[in-house]
């Protein structure tokens, strides 16, 4: 068996009320998991409160927009870039003072 096909692994997901099939790579199998699980979550929660008065279409609108939202203020906090703009101030201060 070739090694690009050993690191894949077929999977089959259970999102909110549907099984979806995937090929992932296998080092990324909990991700996926943990994934379908969190917007299982998440739409169930908007379907629950909006079910009869939004369609299915917005209700997954609403979910996907809920943990894009999440996960940039996620990446916002781990944002490094002004660390490394201030520590390449610093050294260009410190090698023009040195020398």
């Amino acid at each position: 068996m070739p090694e690009a096909e050993n690191t894949k692994l077929k999977i089959r997901l259970h999102v909110y009320d549907e099984d979806i099939e995937v090929t992932v790579a296998r080092d990324e199998e909990e991700y996926y998991r943990a994934a379908a699980k969190r917007i299982t979550k998440r739409y169930q929660t908007y379907a629950n409160a909006y079910r009869g008065r939004k369609s299915d279409h917005t209700i997954a609108l609403m979910t996907m927009l809920d943990i894009t939202l999440q996960l940039q203020k996620e990446l916002a906090r781990n944002d490094t870039k002004p660390y490394q703009d201030i520590l390449e101030s610093l050294t260009r201060e410190i090698e023009k003072t040195i020398g």
